[in-house]
């Protein structure tokens, strides 16, 4: 694997695995002392569902690229207005509801992009 097709393999999976970290960080907000433990650990386990369901696109991403790659980025796509709708009727701002969704669904949509470049580079 040349230098070039490596970086093309890799970077979509280490920029996969940040988003989904980064969508996880929400899931701490679970955590209030004023609940019992187990209503916080069901409640953080509730809030992580979107990042196992990420994680298991994304291992079908690592095996399947050109399939897991149109399934990641349909997700980011599909998402972004429900998301920029959620927040914009929160905030009212459509600059930070556009922020939302660069920091949210638009790593999703690159990954997607990135994961069927790959698969067709390497087809080559």
């Amino acid at each position: 694997m040349t230098g070039s097709l490596k970086l093309l393999h890799w970077t979509p999976r280490v920029i996969c695995i940040l988003a989904i970290l980064f969508i996880s960080l929400f899931a701490l907000d679970a955590f209030n002392p004023a609940l019992p433990i187990g209503k916080q650990i069901l409640d953080f386990l509730m809030h992580m569902l979107p990042s196992f369901v990420l994680t298991a696109l994304l291992i079908i991403a690592w095996k399947w690229e050109l399939i897991g790659g149109i399934i990641l980025g349909m997700i980011g796509i599909v998402f972004s207005p429900i998301i920029f709708m959620h927040n914009y009727n929160m905030n009212h701002s459509v600059v930070m509801s556009l922020t939302v969704i660069a920091m949210i669904t638009f790593p999703f949509i690159l990954v997607g992009v990135l994961f069927v470049i790959s698969h067709f580079k390497k087809k080559k």
